[in-house]
């Protein structure tokens, strides 16, 4: 492993499949280090040229190849047999990089670096076999491969004009994000709909009087809560329940003195013999029971008291 990190790209394959990209890396790099002519064939390159010339592709090739290639010791023959060799890898490679180019659509990918990369992929393997493929060709590929759903997109892009198909990706990136961008903000709040306003101490607990959060969670829920009730200091209230808490304690003592007065009357009525139908034992009436009563206040706290002259 600490001799693949060493090298300056990646080694020739036994199978070959790298061959293509890996014969054009070892060429840049030979004319890099002035060996360029060492791989030539009929060359005048010196002894020392060669030797390191032989160095270098031998160091960037598999394993199994160095074997199979131990006796080549001239650059050039080394070089002409792995052509003869993998060469027809051109014949395989090509008609898959025509049928990509083909069937290629901007609309089979999600996002437009995808295309992008694709895009480069496939006109870079045809280039590389002698095809040569121009901005316009890409411009159109583009162009006609839209959704159809986009086709007034499509053709306000083509109206631009653009030349170049660097200008056109581009100009897709930045619309591509900015979309992104107008989604990400419509999927946060629905439309039309108010943000959710912030709770803290100062608002939910009336007993504060704006002195903030931390006097209020210093002090503790008896200095507000407890008193209020006249319940002492050593009686614990939760802090969400402020004065709406006492009033609901009211409520609640108040029913309770209804349904015992209930239960009263219902006891009377039954011991004095009568049927007892659909009677609301809060105002008297019959035709609705209790829990369903809507007579005023006022007027079953009088039938209250009557009772209990009664009694």
């Amino acid at each position: 492993m600490s001799n693949l990190a060493k090298l300056e790209f990646a080694a020739l394959d036994i199978s070959g499949e790298n061959y293509l990209s890996w014969i054009l890396d070892a060429e840049i790099h030979l004319d890099a280090m002035g060996l360029g002519d060492a791989i030539k064939e009929g060359n005048k390159a010196s002894e020392q040229d060669k030797a390191k010339a032989m160095i270098f592709l031998r160091h960037h090739l598999h394993e199994g190849l160095k074997i199979e290639y131990l006796t080549v010791k001239d650059p050039s023959v080394l070089w002409k047999n792995l052509k003869e060799r993998f060469d027809h890898q051109k014949t395989v490679i090509l008609p898959k990089a025509r049928y990509d180019w083909m069937h290629l659509r901007l609309q089979d990918f999600k996002t437009i670096s995808e295309y992008n990369s694709a895009m480069f992929r496939i006109t870079s393997q045809l280039t590389l076999y002698g095809e040569r493929i121009t901005d316009e060709d890409m411009l159109e590929k583009t162009f006609s491969t839209f959704h159809a759903t986009n086709l007034l997109l499509q053709q306000q892009y083509r109206e631009k004009g653009f030349h170049k198909y660097s200008e056109l990706i581009s100009c897709l990136l930045v619309a591509e994000q900015n979309n992104e961008l107008l989604m990400k903000n419509h999927e946060a709040r629905p439309t039309g709909s108010a943000p959710f306003p912030e709770v803290n101490a100062a608002t939910s607990d009336p007993y504060n009087h704006g002195r903030g959060q931390d006097h209020n969670n210093n002090r503790g829920c008896n200095f507000g809560c407890g008193r209020s009730h006249g319940r002492g200091r050593g009686r614990t209230i939760n802090h969400g329940r402020g004065h709406g808490y006492k009033g609901n304690f009211k409520e609640k003592l108040h029913q309770q003195k209804w349904n015992k007065n209930a239960e009263k009357e219902k006891e009377r009525v039954e011991n004095n013999g009568k049927k007892a139908e659909n009677i609301c034992y809060c105002c008297g009436s019959k035709g609705h029971w209790t829990r369903a009563c809507y007579t005023p206040k006022h007027l079953v706290e009088l039938y209250q008291e009557s009772l209990k002259g009664r009694i």
